[in-house]
């Protein structure tokens, strides 16, 4: 069958949301400056190649380059090591305009959000001055590696282990579901350095450059969605490391991990937000354009009430995650406050892109449309980050 609706099939298009019933007051107009910038680097640059970036499975390398070349990467870490100096609101309005542009392919936050962080936060001033730069003009790629096969949220399972051997820790394990672990040139990795029942005492962060030898990289995962993502297994076989590798101390890598965790499901609740609002807008449109029965399906009092009740979920989470961005801002988001974020809001985008596929009949299971994209792109959402079930586990501690 040959679709004939091309004034509404927009593959892979990017469009802005629907304002909100309450306005935002979170940015300036240097923040939205700065969002018009990131806007036309997607449209420019990420939209038109989409379909390749999934079919190969990773997205272009230079394509970091051109990022790091236009100050997308790592704004917010301190001038001295290549950044702007920027608050956190860049960082949202960066992953705001990836989900406006419907790109589950791009890997810049993690580079920027996650691993930049526990550098400037924790390294010393070596560890900054030699990497953070390079991350910042997208010469050098990262990621981090903390799930391993069978362990999945369980971080004090980890069984990848680095044995200090003289002046070197050797390193022996693996790691998989990696983002951008297939064009990394340099990972932080999760390691056990300790022994006996020590449990989370035993765990410590490593730099490992990608061109050590006994570190390898298996081929990009094949993934139901998000196929454009660089994913993929680490291998590491005798791979020995300096002890100046070492990030922070040896056995505080579980504090360090549980102090950044926060930040990044907050990472995944602005995506899951933003992405709701897309799929909410293209199909808002669709239902003004699509005919059933001789008027615009919109005209439905079904599609107007069930457009309403999603119109409703969004602006509701939407400013519980702009306050716990304020919070954010302030360092005072709590832990719990961050899983109920990543919690709730990812659990709103699967609901959301379900009734709107529902509400494209069956044009919403055709790929052409990016509603069917949404829809298979965004069930991770709820899984990585710590599943929705550990958020749980997390709110239910602060009681």
């Amino acid at each position: 069958m040959t679709l004939k609706m091309d004034t509404i099939k927009m593959q892979s298009a990017a469009i802005r949301p629907i304002a909100n019933m309450l306005a935002r007051n979170l940015f300036t107009a240097e923040h939205e400056a700065f969002r018009e910038t990131v806007r036309k680097f997607y449209e420019k640059e990420v939209v038109p190649n989409i379909e390749r970036y999934e079919q190969q499975q990773h997205v272009d390398r230079d394509l970091w380059n051109k990022a790091g070349a236009m100050g997308l990467l790592c704004a917010t870490m301190p001038e001295q090591y290549g950044g702007s100096g920027v608050d956190r609101l860049y960082s949202m309005i960066l992953i705001e305009e990836q989900a406006y542009a419907m790109d589950s392919s791009t890997g810049f936050s993690l580079h920027s959000d996650i691993v930049a962080n526990y550098l400037n936060n924790f390294g010393n001033e070596n560890q900054k001055l030699t990497w953070l730069p390079k991350m910042a003009t997208g010469e050098v790629v990262t990621a981090i590696a903390m799930t391993e096969p069978g362990t999945g949220s369980d971080l004090q399972a980890v069984r990848t282990t680095a044995v200090l051997d003289g002046d070197d820790y050797v390193i022996n394990g693996s790691k998989i579901f990696i983002t951008n672990g297939y064009l990394c040139d340099m990972v932080i990795v999760v390691c056990k350095t300790g022994s006996g029942d020590k449990g989370s005492a035993n765990l410590s962060l490593l730099i490992v450059e990608a061109d050590r030898a006994g570190f390898s990289k298996g081929k990009p995962l094949n993934k139901i969605g998000m196929k454009g993502q660089d994913t993929c297994e680490l291998f590491f076989d005798n791979v020995r490391v300096p002890k100046e590798n070492l990030l922070g101390m040896q056995g505080m890598g579980f504090m360090m991990l549980m102090k950044e965790l926060a930040w990044e499901r907050m990472l995944v609740a602005i995506i899951c937000q933003a992405g709701a609002e897309a799929a909410f807008a293209h199909t808002v449109q669709y239902t003004k354009q699509r005919q059933a029965f001789g008027k615009p399906i919109s005209a439905f009092q079904n599609t107007r009430f069930k457009l309403a009740e999603l119109r409703t979920e969004i602006d509701f989470c939407r400013a519980y995650l702009d306050r716990c961005m304020q919070l954010q801002l302030e360092e005072k988001l709590g832990i719990d406050a961050a899983a109920a974020a990543k919690y709730k809001i990812s659990e709103m985008f699967s609901k959301v892109v379900d009734e709107c596929l529902q509400l494209h009949g069956g044009y919403g299971y055709m790929m052409e449309y990016p509603i069917a994209r949404a829809y298979i792109d965004n069930r991770a959402n709820r899984i990585y980050a710590g599943t929705n079930e550990i958020m749980k586990e997390l709110i239910s501690r602060s009681l």
